[in-house]
């Protein structure tokens, strides 16, 4: 079933996978769109029913409108499509957005399943902070440039492990990753500072749901130093790790996430 989210400044993309009786809502990773999430829920097809949307900016969704914080925007969208309890799983940057979600509607989300979470704020490692800014140089100049289908391939190059390179990629795919990125400066505010204040003493404490903080294993140091971090923080948090994943676990490693989420949803 595909769909417009309403009820939102900007109405939004989604689209439902599988037939089982569980519902779960998902977000996905910049640059991509709520397509992304097939081979997960087809791993799941019996027992779940996945929702996906396209944030705004992505896929079928229309671009940001450049008004309030792109954050806050796609943490409405997806509000919109909580109408009631549900497990709630985010990629990336769309893990981020989950974490608002259960922040600000903890009553309807049952667990909570944040996958590679680049929220940075949470790392308190300077020097892999810093690593991670010179990590980027590339693609921020080539975007200050006016270069977005280079800056769109270096993101790629950086975040892809473990997923198509981008010579291998459909030309419509690149096309998309190209409109994308163009708004991942925008995330910032939202993934370098605790502007929620989640982080600080008694901010998490409504987050009492099951959660699961989950990465590959060959990803990205800072995102271990990520979920170490909201480890300390989240009132009932447990950790899994993905061996030979990287960050794009999600999508390369289809069958080791569906058996980590069932284990953690029977725990």
């Amino acid at each position: 079933m595909n769909k417009p989210a309403s009820l939102v400044p900007q109405p939004v993309f989604s689209r439902s996978f599988g037939k089982g009786q569980r519902q779960v809502l998902a977000v996905h990773c910049s640059l991509a769109h709520s397509g992304t999430w097939r081979g997960l829920a087809t791993e799941l097809s019996d027992e779940v029913t996945v929702t996906a949307f396209d944030m705004l900016h992505h896929g079928r969704s229309p671009n940001w409108d450049q008004r309030g914080d792109f954050q806050d925007r796609n943490v409405a969208a997806g509000q919109s499509l909580l109408t009631q309890p549900m497990d709630l799983i985010g990629h990336s940057f769309g893990a981020t957005v989950a974490l608002q979600m259960a922040l600000r509607r903890p009553e309807l989300v049952r667990s909570l399943t944040l996958i590679e979470p680049v929220f940075f704020a949470a790392a308190k490692n300077a020097s892999l902070l810093f690593d991670l800014k010179e990590q980027n140089r590339p693609f921020t100049d080539a975007l200050k440039a006016g270069e977005p289908m280079v800056a769109a391939r270096l993101f790629n190059r950086m975040w892809s492990s473990g997923a198509p390179k981008w010579p291998d990629l459909p030309e419509t795919t690149r096309a998309a990753m190209v409109r994308a990125i163009e708004i991942v400066p925008a995330c910032d505010p939202a993934i370098l500072t605790d502007r929620t204040g989640l982080l600080a003493p008694g901010g998490a404490d409504g987050l009492v749901m099951a959660t699961l903080l989950l990465h590959g294993a060959d990803t990205n140091p800072v995102i271990s130093a990520v979920n170490a971090g909201l480890l300390q923080h989240l009132p009932n948090a447990s950790l899994a790790v993905i061996e030979g994943a990287g960050h794009m676990v999600p999508i390369s490693h289809p069958a080791e996430v569906a058996a980590a989420l069932r284990k953690f949803w029977n725990t």
